[in-house]
C-alpha cells in the first residue's frame, strides 16, 4: 500500500497537469475551485441565505441609527474622512509593504493590494454595535466607503500595482459595487425610519439582529471553509500575511483615530471599519481578473483574510467585554468612585441601547 501510494505521488509530480483526486477543481495543471453539482449547489443556495440575512441584519442595525446624529456625521465628516484615509491610506500602502517585505510573487502582492484597496466590510457593523461603538458613524463609514470605493479602487490599484501588471488586466465589478451599496443603503434606510418612528419595537428588532449578525458572521467563515477547503494549499508567507494585515489595520486604525481627537468609543469604530475588508468583492475581483493557473497561486488569500479578520475581532471583543466587566465590578466595589467622577462623555463608554431596559 505505502509503495503505491509513493508511486501515485512519484506519477503526479511528474505529471503536474494530473489533479489530487481532492482538488476543488481540476482544469489544466490549476485545481481550485470546484466544478461540482453539490458544490455549485450549495454555494448558490448559501450566498442566496446569506444575502438574505445579511440584509436583515443590516436592517436591525439601522435601527440603531439615529437619523439626526446620521446626517451630522455627513455634515461635519470628520470622523469619516479620519476612516477615508485609513481605508484607502493605510491598507493599501500596508499590503504593498507587506509584500515587498515577504517577497511574494507579483501575482500575489496584486490581490494582497487589492483586499486593501477594498471597502469596508458590513460585519464591522455588527462588531462596532457590541463593543459600544458609534454606530451612525459606522454606518456612514462603511457607505461612504462603498460609494468611494467605485473611484479610489482603481487608483489605488494604478498607484500601487503599475509595477507588477497592467492595470487594465484587473477587472473592478462596478455593479458588485453598486449591488453592494444599495443592499447596505436600503435596509440601513429602513431600519432608520422604523427606530424614528416606532424607538420600542426597533429596540427589539435591534436585540435580534444583533445576535443573528454575530452568528452570521461566523457562519461565513465556517461555509467559506468547507465550501473551499481544498484549496487551502497556499504558500506559507500568504498564510502570514493574511494574519498580520487584518490586526495592521485594527491596530493602525485606533491609533490614528486616537491622535486626531476621537473619544474612545469612535477610535474603537474606525478600527474595525479599517480593518474589516470586504473579502467577497475581492474574492468576485480575482475570479475575474486571473486565469486557472494564476488563481491556483491565490485564489484562497482573500478567505484566509477574512477569517483572521473575524478571529481577531472576535479576541478584541472578549477583550472589550472583560474590560467592561472589570469597570462595572469597580462600580460596585468603590460606589464613591462613581459618585465622583468626572469623565466627560465624549471619553465614557458609550453604550449601546439594544440590551439595555427602556427608560
Amino acid at each position: 500500500m505505502v509503495g503505491m501510494a509513493i508511486g501515485e505521488e512519484s506519477f503526479k509530480m511528474n505529471n503536474p497537469s494530473v489533479c489530487s483526486p481532492n482538488a476543488s477543481v481540476c482544469k489544466g495543471a490549476s485545481c481550485v475551485v470546484a466544478e461540482e453539482n453539490v458544490n455549485a449547489i450549495l454555494s448558490t443556495v448559501m450566498s442566496t441565505v446569506l444575502t438574505t440575512l445579511l440584509a436583515l441584519v443590516m436592517f436591525s442595525m439601522g435601527c440603531n441609527v439615529e437619523i439626526k446624529k446620521f446626517l451630522g456625521h455627513i455634515k461635519q465628516p470628520w470622523g469619516i474622512i479620519i476612516g477615508f484615509l485609513c481605508q484607502f491610506g493605510i491598507m493599501p500602502l500596508m499590503g504593498f509593504i507587506l509584500s515587498l517585505v515577504f517577497g511574494i510573487l507579483p501575482i500575489q502582492s496584486v490581490v494582497v493590494i487589492l483586499m486593501g484597496c477594498c471597502p469596508g466590510g458590513t460585519a464591522s457593523n455588527v462588531l462596532a454595535y457590541w463593543v459600544d461603538g458609534d454606530m451612525d458613524l459606522s454606518i456612514s463609514m462603511t457607505t461612504c466607503s462603498t460609494l468611494l470605493a467605485l473611484g479610489m479602487m482603481p487608483l489605488c490599484l494604478l498607484i500601487y500595482t503599475k509595477m507588477w501588471v497592467d492595470m487594465g488586466s484587473i477587472v473592478i465589478p462596478f455593479d458588485s459595487i453598486g449591488i453592494s451599496l444599495v443592499a447596505l443603503v436600503i435596509p440601513v434606510s429602513f431600519g432608520m425610519y422604523v427606530n424614528n418612528k416606532w424607538p420600542r419595537t426597533a429596540k427589539i428588532i435591534l436585540k435580534i439582529g444583533s445576535i443573528t449578525g454575530a452568528v452570521l458572521i461566523i457562519l461565513i467563515a465556517v461555509v467559506g471553509g468547507i465550501l473551499y477547503q481544498s484549496a487551502w494549499i497556499i504558500e506559507p508567507k500568504l498564510w502570514v500575511i493574511g494574519t498580520l494585515y487584518p490586526i495592521a489595520g485594527y491596530i493602525l486604525g485606533f491609533f490614528l483615530a486616537r491622535i486626531a481627537g476621537q473619544p474612545w468609543y469612535r477610535c474603537r469604530t474606525v478600527a474595525l471599519e479599517t480593518g474589516m475588508q470586504n473579502s467577497q468583492l475581492c474574492s468576485t475581483i480575482v475570479q475575474l481578473s486571473f486565469t486557472p493557473e494564476e488563481l491556483n497561486l491565490v485564489f484562497t488569500f482573500p478567505l484566509i483574510y477574512s477569517i483572521f479578520q473575524i478571529a481577531f475581532a472576535i479576541i478584541l471583543l472578549g477583550v472589550y467585554f472583560a474590560y467592561r466587566k472589570s469597570q462595572r465590578k469597580n462600580d460596585v466595589e468603590f460606589p464613591e468612585n462613581k459618585d465622583n467622577e468626572t469623565q466627560s462623555e465624549s471619553s465614557s463608554p458609550k453604550i449601546n441601547g439594544g440590551f439595555q431596559p427602556d427608560s
